[in-house]
């Protein structure tokens, strides 16, 4: 009976968070997927070495698996924004027809065309003119985010806007603004980084399960160490974006910030950094915590002086600004558990992962014998899956970090619900929607196990046809 009191707002918010974190599994996957690819096909056309291209075509068995199961993710998400939350799609609509419009007609257009022509054309096309089509392939995949991020971007610092007076929605002032957000050249980077980063992992933790079996054992070689340059330079980068995206934080959304630090009260001239800690959400004050004197001040400022506002004071700053319009109940507290964890989980995760690259690349180097270091290939196998833990926890801190707003200063999550749907409703699509998505998922691991277990010796996705065989031909589809 307890489930059945949960009210419309509770339930989509959790359909959204359900939507959107089992969509962000595959769609940085499946990015990270294309450049990983390309860069192996890349390798074969300057190497000439025919191992490199049984890897492009057996890493991109994956990554067209990821891709079709992102596209069938994106269209239910598509769906219950429709359906959850009409109020904010009305609100919104001017300012996201564009940028969305152009991602559908111009960049996942780009993607789907020629990731087609990649995937039917190896002996059509010359080496050095085939690998131009991945690289498309990836450039729409990129494309593509951008113009995502570029709406996300609106909702987390509003830039190129008005409010009709009339309506009461927002309205596009400058689409320049909008592209121009620094919010999105600061989040672009770091989700792009990040989406290489997962998507080497992977290559890397399949390689090493592949070895465990035994099994093509000079191609998950070389697979494992493509995989863990990538995820060198990939986890230096993500560090690097994500140190400016953190800027960007402290400058349009300080309460999100402070959250993240766990920060109740003003700091003094220097901050201290907390490594962990407990919290009083009621009292609003931190329990205990382990801390490094000046250390929040270095990362946040890049000097060992400079102070950080509190969610307390911040707080007060908010009531003040917005209690006419929303009134003094409002709460801005954000739910700081929420965004402490999931920023460490994050942090921590990336910088393990390019621990275990460094140690990787020194373990696998010339005539090296990493098919008898069972133990560590276990350990880069069953990091495989951590990236999307870690995916998931930034996209925490990026949505329960701007509580209560759906657009940052403009519209409440109360607000941009939709005001016809039902609770049985809800919990209809809710239901339906996380059985699909678990079917999705299950279909996504069984086959890239059965890619894995099957090897590089057993390439049938059209690659070893000649050039005058009939693609429409019963043999082509198996019958």
């Amino acid at each position: 009976m307890a489930l059945m009191s949960i009210g419309v707002l509770s339930l989509a918010r959790w359909q959204f968070a359900m939507t959107t974190v089992f969509h962000f599994f595959f769609v940085p996957f499946s990015i990270g997927m294309a450049f990983v690819v390309a860069l192996m096909e890349t390798m074969y056309v300057v190497k000439k070495n025919e191992v490199y291209k049984k890897m492009a075509q057996f890493w991109g068995k994956i990554f067209l698996l990821s891709f079709a199961v992102g596209v069938v993710t994106g269209i239910i998400q598509e769906f219950q924004f429709g359906m959850n939350w009409s109020n904010y799609s009305r609100f919104m609509g001017d300012i996201f027809g564009a940028p969305l419009a152009i991602e559908a007609l111009l960049a996942f257009f780009m993607e789907s065309v020629f990731i087609g022509i990649w995937m039917f054309t190896w002996n059509r096309f010359k080496p050095k003119t085939h690998v131009i089509f991945i690289w498309l392939t990836m450039l729409g995949s990129m494309l593509s985010a951008i113009w995502i991020l570029a709406a996300n971007s609106f909702m987390q610092h509003p830039t190129g806007f008005a409010i009709n007076a009339s309506t009461g929605r927002v309205k596009m002032t400058s689409f320049g603004a909008i592209v121009s957000n620094p919010q999105l050249w600061n989040v672009f980077p770091h989700v792009i980084t990040g989406a290489i980063l997962t998507a080497a992992t992977v290559v890397t933790g399949i390689a090493a399960f592949g070895l465990l079996r035994k099994h093509s054992n000079h191609f998950f070689k070389k697979s494992m160490r493509v995989g863990l340059w990538v995820m060198l330079f990939s986890g230096i980068a993500v560090i690097i974006a994500g140190d400016f995206q953190t800027q960007r934080i402290i400058q349009d959304q300080p309460m999100k910030f402070a959250a993240t630090e766990g920060l109740y009260k003003d700091t003094g001239k220097s901050a201290d950094w907390t490594v962990i800690g407990t919290f009083d959400t009621d009292k609003h004050e931190v329990k205990s915590s382990i801390e490094i004197p000046k250390a929040l001040s270095i990362l946040a400022y890049h000097k060992t002086t400079g102070s950080v506002q509190g969610m307390n004071s911040l707080n007060k700053e908010f009531h003040a600004k917005y209690d006419k319009k929303y009134g003094s109940d409002m709460n801005y507290y954000v739910p700081v558990k929420t965004l402490f964890w999931s920023f460490r989980v994050m942090a921590g995760g990336s910088a393990l992962l390019l621990l275990l690259a460094i140690i990787g690349l020194a373990m696998t180097g010339k005539n090296s014998k990493i098919e008898n270091r069972r133990g560590f290939l276990w350990i880069l196998g069953i990091a495989t899956y951590t990236p999307f833990v870690f995916n998931s926890a930034g996209w925490f801190i990026t949505e329960f970090g701007r509580y209560p707003w759906l657009v940052y200063g403009l519209q409440t999550i109360a607000d941009g619900v939709s005001p016809t749907t039902t609770v049985g409703q809800m919990w209809f699509t809710n239901i339906v929607y996380f059985l699909m998505f678990s079917l999705m998922g299950a279909i996504m691991v069984f086959y890239s196990r059965k890619i894995m277990i099957k090897g590089p010796d057993n390439l049938d996705m059209a690659y070893g046809k000649s050039a005058d065989s009939d693609p429409f031909s019963k043999e082509a589809f198996g019958a």
